[in-house]
């Protein structure tokens, strides 16, 4: 190792950005992965639906019935996997802040894709039940979207705070 010119000190070491490590790991906490199996994870009755553990088979049958009223949509039509995923995070975020219970989120029945196969309709049924907040969903329905959409209800804000 070759000794400094008299009047040059070494570079202190780089800080650590603490907050930004903590970000970062938080958004990936965060991530929605798709590669998540949800055929052995969905109920599967006459309309697609999905309750976390702990929630009432009785919450399904009232969600699927409107007991909630719809408080905000997503329409995902036209976007890419990545985009969508973003989009959709974003949104469950700003539920949770703004306090909605009950969302829609239209993700199409997938008729416009290549070969006809929808993508985002199974990928977002998996990128939900990754998601803390969302404690149930049901297909909509036919006045609501049906096979196109989804509706979810949404942990309250309070119980997300007590944890």
């Amino acid at each position: 190792m070759h000794p400094l010119p008299p009047g040059l000190l070494p570079r202190p070491p780089r800080a650590i950005p603490r907050q930004s490590l903590l970000d970062e790991q938080a958004v990936l906490t965060e991530a929605m992965s798709d590669e998540l199996d949800l055929d052995h994870l969905l109920e599967t009755d006459d309309t697609l639906s999905w309750r976390r553990s702990g929630v009432g088979s009785d919450t399904l049958r009232k969600l699927r019935r409107g007991h909630w009223t719809i408080q905000s949509e997503i329409d995902l039509h036209g976007l890419r996997r990545d985009e969508a995923r973003e989009a959709l995070g974003r949104f469950l975020r700003s539920a949770l802040q703004r306090e909605w219970r009950c969302v829609r989120v239209i993700h199409g029945k997938g008729l416009s894709s290549p070969l006809r196969e929808p993508v985002l309709k199974h990928k977002v049924r998996s990128w939900l039940m990754q998601r803390d907040e969302v404690m149930a969903y049901v297909q909509a329905r036919p006045s609501d979207g049906g096979a196109g959409a989804l509706v979810l209800l949404l942990r309250s804000a309070r119980r997300t705070e007590r944890g």
